[in-house]
């Protein structure tokens, strides 16, 4: 059944925009005349896009839009729609209601939000079409990750469908809170650079110079730490331009290397697990990410193997992935998960220990989904002790570049009233 995006007046001669499913735009306009909608511009809707004759060219803006539909990577404004809608699917699919009517219930609660309600009504018209559910999400990858996907075609085949929406709702949620306690400890630290580098250039650049201007005048011979401040305070001044293209240089450089680069990247990652406190705490986070989402996959039902080619794809650090890359080669050549983990030496050891023990025991998912809990606790802690390490640190660097400003400018001053 076709989509219809309207443009609509309403009783009362205010104006309303919306999308509904029906055979027919007749049939849509019909079905809105009798909610007293009164429509004044239809048109049918492809895979979210408004359709086309061939003849017709699209608008700068239509074409950013088709490049940013391409874009496969779930943004995080669409996790937010995608976590709260998962735990309605499990809390609404648990209670008994059917399929359809769930996902019914989801296009009605999207009130305004006009691509929310659009992506429920395709992905319903798919499945009352006879896709699987897991098929229709999979047509929007900007919304719903491979690992979401193949956890609901597990579901699907165990016939467990609610019971993995609600352990993807607890997923979703534990990854969002996660990621929210390293952004917090990396947050501050790079907010008080940001602020020094600000207030630096304010000094060296319209402070600095007003002062060492009337100095200057004075025609007396000025000290060292005075001339360097003086030479430093004029490149602020004068090449102010180079730093700026020395940033964007090193940004657009950063981005190409990073994400274009699969040298580079493994480069970038392996270094940043080596910075002290920081590559400790990323280690933490993407141990975390892989018992927690390994976990969550082997208990939906995806196989060990698919599990663990999705949860390299996910940990979101390129040493770690090239090692759960390899632990997924050996396993297909017999062996268990415990023994090239430890070998890999990426992990911490006691991981591996705890693995071997959960694959023993055959507790493997409840091994890991422990692994992944006491790490998150580990990750609040090691978050307290970065921000309080580099506050101090942050402190003392600020106040020894203002000091050296100061004595700077306070030793002319005092040499004139010693000649004095």
């Amino acid at each position: 059944m076709p989509i219809f995006e309207y443009k609509a007046y309403v009783t009362g001669g205010g104006t309303r925009t919306g999308v509904i499913d029906a055979d027919t735009p007749r049939e849509a306009r019909q079905r809105l005349r009798r909610e007293n909608v009164l429509v004044s511009e239809i048109r049918e809707k492809r895979g979210g896009r408004r359709s086309r004759s061939p003849g017709l060219k699209l608008s700068l803006k239509e074409r950013l839009q088709a490049l940013r539909s391409t874009d496969t990577k779930p943004t995080s404004k669409h996790l937010d729609v995608v976590a709260a809608a998962t735990r309605q699917l499990g809390t609404m699919l648990g209670a008994g209601i059917p399929l359809t009517e769930t996902l019914r219930a989801l296009i009605e609660q999207a009130d305004k939000d006009r691509k929310t309600e659009t992506l429920f009504r395709e992905i319903r018209e798919r499945v009352s079409q006879g896709t699987s559910l897991a098929d229709a999400l999979a047509d929007h990858p900007s919304y719903f990750s491979e690992l979401y996907v193949n956890m609901v075609r597990a579901g699907q085949a165990t016939g467990n469908l609610d019971v993995v929406f609600k352990r993807l709702a607890d997923y979703l949620q534990s990854q969002r809170a996660l990621r929210r306690k390293v952004v917090s400890a990396l947050t501050y630290p790079l907010m008080m650079i940001v602020i020094g580098i600000v207030v630096v250039t304010i000094l060296m650049t319209w402070v600095v110079p007003k002062i060492t201007g009337m100095l200057l005048d004075t025609g007396q011979t000025l000290p060292t730490p005075t001339l360097i401040l003086i030479s430093i305070s004029n490149g602020f001044r004068d090449y102010w331009w180079l730093g700026c293209l020395v940033l964007a240089g090193f940004s657009f450089l950063f981005e190409r290397v990073y994400h274009r680069s699969p040298g580079g990247r493994m480069f970038i990652d392996r270094t940043l697990l080596q910075i002290p406190l920081i590559g400790e705490l990323l280690r933490k986070q993407a141990t975390a990410r892989f018992t927690t989402t390994l976990s969550t996959l082997l208990q939906s039902g995806v196989p060990v193997v698919q599990s663990l080619e999705i949860t390299g794809n996910v940990v979101g650090n390129r040493v770690i992935a090239q090692a759960t890359d390899t632990i997924r080669t050996r396993i297909m050549e017999g062996t268990d998960i415990a023994t090239p983990l430890k070998a890999s030496g990426v992990f911490p050891a006691v991981v591996g220990y705890m693995v071997s023990v959960g694959e023993q025991s055959g507790e493997l998912e409840n091994m890991l989904d422990r692994i992944g809990a006491a790490y998150e606790e580990e990750i609040e802690l090691t978050t307290e002790r970065v921000t309080s390490l580099l506050e101090p640190i942050m402190i003392v660097v600020l106040a020894l570049v203002v000091g050296y400003i100061v004595v700077s400018i306070v030793l002319p001053i005092l040499q004139v009233g010693q000649f004095n």
